[in-house]
């Protein structure tokens, strides 16, 4: 049986695009609404209950589309607000840290692996503490990187200041011999090459491609499954429509030709 409803996906702004990205490659058939929380952004700098109230607000909001699943594609939003989610909610929750942890672990060859993301997730230290909960004798390695959201966002993917960068926080944990990375923040991807270029010896780990693979499995062992031969639609909603954003989702989405539209969600 064909199940027609869409998959939820929500984000603080825009970076969650990439997570969208990612599940429409692995999952075409299926519908997806997105929510990017642009009024409200960032997350990083709210407090824990502010980010959980902010996160019920919008898993409240996506009820009324029917959503299948709810995909958190976000960092900070998973750290604080993943498992009060799974709680509240009646349908499947997944946030993008443990796809992320479980690549790692499976791929880290000498178990002395980094971690990168915004202030907030490093500051959370919930990769951390996953990886530990999962495997004690993992080595961590920890970076705030609040630079590449900004160069990101300018298209300053392939730019000289952006080597320059990247080898300035990078360096000490490749110094420590990391073999693994995770890109703990759905910019970061778009990072992926120039990184790589710089440190080809160490295994990059993206956290939007693991996560579309677990939903992909969660889709298959609950027969949730659109099965339908024909491309699913895309909805992408934001609590705060600006100029800078237009052009965004072509970025982050790899095409463009799909219309954002400006949403006001209930507040409690």
């Amino acid at each position: 049986m064909s199940d027609k409803r869409p998959i939820g996906v929500f984000d603080s702004g825009m970076g969650g695009l990439t997570v969208l990205s990612e599940l429409q490659k692995k999952l075409p058939h299926e519908n997806f609404i997105y929510v990017g929380d642009t009024a409200r952004v960032p997350y990083g700098s709210r407090s824990e209950r502010t980010v959980q109230r902010y996160s019920l607000e919008i898993s409240e909001y996506l009820k009324k589309y029917d959503i299948k699943i709810l995909v958190i594609a976000c960092n900070t939003a998973t750290a604080y607000a993943e498992s009060l989610l799974k709680k509240s909610l009646e349908i499947p929750v997944i946030g993008v840290v443990d796809p992320g942890v479980d690549a790692l672990l499976s791929r880290t060859g000498n178990h002395c692996v980094g971690v990168i993301g915004t202030r907030s997730t490093i500051k959370s230290q919930v990769y951390e503490k996953r990886i530990k909960k999962k495997n004690e004798n993992i080595t961590v390695f920890s970076k705030a990187c609040p630079l590449f959201v900004p160069i990101v966002e300018e298209g300053w993917m392939e730019h000289e200041a952006t080597k320059v960068i990247i080898a300035d926080y990078l360096k000490p944990m490749a110094g420590e011999g990391i073999d693994s990375l995770v890109l703990g923040c759905t910019h970061y991807p778009l990072l992926k090459h120039a990184i790589q270029k710089s440190f080809p010896f160490i295994k990059l780990i993206d956290s939007s491609i693991e996560t579309a693979s677990s939903v992909s499995k969660i889709l298959l062992e609950k027969n949730l499954e659109r099965k339908s031969k024909t491309v699913g639609k895309i909805q992408i909603l934001v609590t705060d429509l600006t100029d800078q954003m237009l052009g965004l989702e072509k970025l982050f989405l790899g095409f463009g030709g799909i219309k954002i539209k400006e949403v006001k969600i209930p507040e409690e």
